[in-house]
């Protein structure tokens, strides 16, 4: 999707990190770990782990979901997951693994996730629960980064997707709003998916407990991917929802932006409504189980609007107590983050904040 963060807010980076920063300097994290089970990051760079996919077979009792399934689904394979340095800051390393879709770039279609792990004192990872982060929609993935050194400090292991066509994805003089909007969310949703069975294979991993959490535009992939199986242990969707085709027509700002790429491409009126339904999260949101779901909303936000995140809190049932509304926009919305990350880390059973008074 089109919108870009730094491009829309300049501050916006800046004031995140800076607020984040400030949350973090009176705490420290406390991590149970067995002291016999510690290692290093760099003793893993360079090896490689068998996966397979664990995705379960498109069945539903409704049409309309299984015909989103079968959309959506790949046929399951074992898959070479490798552990690569990575000079992103704060980075322990990175995973590389092949997309279970084919773009026909051979760059892109290699997944590339930031791993921000959990140490201790000494840099030593730890055994710890996880969570697979999903970006948000601008080119520098700043938001999505924050999101999880902030979950990283807070005792989950925390995983960052490059969805495609960003970062090290991204061939030269290639960008993510000139490719088919199509293949981009089907390839994305199936690497988010992927990627919770690329995570189980390393040792510092609670594979019982990985989570999924997903941000803005970008959340809307988070939230079809938790609905194709159930298979993560939460689900945290930040500033998205459903109902993708009504939101397109009508939103703001980086919604705007991706209803002008589609008109671009070629999607209008019925076309464009087509196209969005197939990857629609209320299609699947039944299938979530919903205590194990929680959903954060912007009672302000005009990129993400209210009838948006209240059509997937209706669709997948979750409880008012796991439907947190902010007051704030979509972009001052990150003065809850420290908040949102402290519930996060509660529920995903990350490690307990030690509040220094």
């Amino acid at each position: 999707m089109s919108g870009d963060y730094q491009r829309r807010c300049p501050v916006f980076g800046i004031l995140a990190v800076l607020l984040l920063s400030v949350c973090l300097s009176d705490c420290e994290v406390v991590v149970m770990a067995d002291e016999a089970g510690l290692f290093s990051a760099n003793a893993l760079i360079g090896k490689s782990f068998v996966a397979k996919d664990s995705l379960a077979k498109p069945v539903d009792d409704l049409s309309d979901a299984r015909q989103c399934l079968e959309g959506l689904c790949w046929t399951a394979s074992e898959f070479s997951v490798a552990c690569i340095e990575s000079d992103q800051f704060g980075c322990s390393a990175a995973l590389t693994f092949h997309s279970a879709v084919d773009s026909g770039h051979a760059e892109n279609d290699q997944v590339v996730v930031e791993w921000y792990g959990v140490t201790n004192k000494t840099g030593l990872l730890q055994k710890a629960p996880a969570v697979v982060v999903v970006h948000e929609s601008g080119r520098g993935m700043t938001v999505g980064r924050m999101v999880a050194r902030g979950l990283r400090d807070r005792g989950l292991h925390a995983f960052m997707v490059q969805l495609p066509f960003y970062g090290s994805r991204r061939p030269p003089g290639m960008r993510s709003e000139d490719q088919e909007f199509a293949t981009l969310m089907r390839q994305g949703i199936a690497d988010v998916r992927r990627t919770l069975d690329a995570v189980k294979t390393l040792p510092a991993i609670d594979g019982s407990k990985v989570s999924l959490q997903g941000t803005s535009l970008r959340g809307f992939i988070a939230a079809t991917t938790a609905g194709l199986d159930d298979a993560f242990y939460r689900t945290f969707i930040l500033l998205a929802g459903g109902n993708l085709p009504n939101l397109v027509a009508r939103g703001q700002r980086e919604t705007a932006d991706l209803r002008e790429l589609l008109k671009r491409q070629g999607y209008e009126g019925e076309r464009v409504h087509d196209l969005l339904n197939r990857f629609e999260p209320n299609r699947l949101a039944h299938r979530i189980n919903k205590d194990r779901l929680w959903l954060y909303a912007a009672t302000f936000d005009t990129v993400v609007t209210a009838e948006s995140t209240d059509s997937f809190a209706k669709a997948s049932g979750v409880a008012s107590s796991h439907y947190i509304k902010m007051p704030a926009n979509h972009y001052s919305g990150v003065l809850f983050l420290p908040m949102v990350l402290d519930n996060i880390a509660k529920e995903a059973s990350g490690a307990e904040l030690v509040r220094h008074d």
